[in-house]
Order: structure tokens, then C-alpha cells, then sequence
């Protein structure tokens, strides 16, 4: 899997998620993240999710396991009303299997 991925929005906007490597620690700041699944032409966005503290991200990865999901990237997003509307696009945009989040 590639370090980075650009996920494009509903809107046409672009947002870039860098790969949270298995076992790594991550900073516990606020973001988007998501779980996709890799497939021959590239990946498939299986879980959206939002929240205050990205160290916590890896608890859905039980969740997005099941629905096939093989990696997490993440995307740091201080702003309470950026990271809500991003989640909001990205979601539009993909309409994933599985959307959570504590919008906090």
C-alpha cells in the first residue's frame, strides 16, 4: 500500500491521508481517518470515521476487518468544523459500508 492517498470529496475537494503503519504509535489529535481495502485497480474506501483523538482510530479496525478492510490512514484536522465537513464530503463521495465518529 501506497504512504499516501488522495481521496477526493462530494465537492471535488482533494484530502490527503497518510498510512498509520500496524503497531505504530499515533499523536492523539484530532482527524479523519479511514480503513480501505486493497483491490486490483487500487483500493475501496471501506470505513469513514471522525474524531478528537486519532490514537484512538484502530479500535474501529475490529469493524472495518469485517467488512474487508486491510489498512488505516489518517489525516490531522485541529479544527472541529473542518474535520466535520471533510468527514461529511468523504463520506458523500465514497458512501462506505461503515461511518463513525465522535464529531467532538
Amino acid at each position: 500500500m501506497k504512504e499516501f492517498v488522495d481521496l477526493q470529496g462530494a465537492s471535488g475537494s482533494q484530502y490527503r491521508f497518510r498510512l498509520w503503519p500496524e503497531g505504530a504509535p499515533h499523536s492523539p489529535m484530532a482527524g479523519n481517518y479511514v480503513f480501505v481495502k486493497e483491490e486490483p485497480e487500487g483500493f475501496a474506501v471501506v470505513l469513514v470515521g471522525v474524531t478528537s483523538d486519532l490514537s484512538h482510530a484502530r479500535m474501529e479496525g475490529r469493524l472495518a476487518a469485517k467488512k474487508g478492510a486491510t489498512h488505516l490512514y489518517t489525516r490531522l484536522n485541529v479544527a472541529r468544523a473542518v474535520r466535520i465537513s471533510e468527514h461529511e464530503d468523504i463520506v458523500a463521495r465514497y458512501q462506505p459500508v461503515a461511518v463513525v465518529g465522535d464529531h467532538g
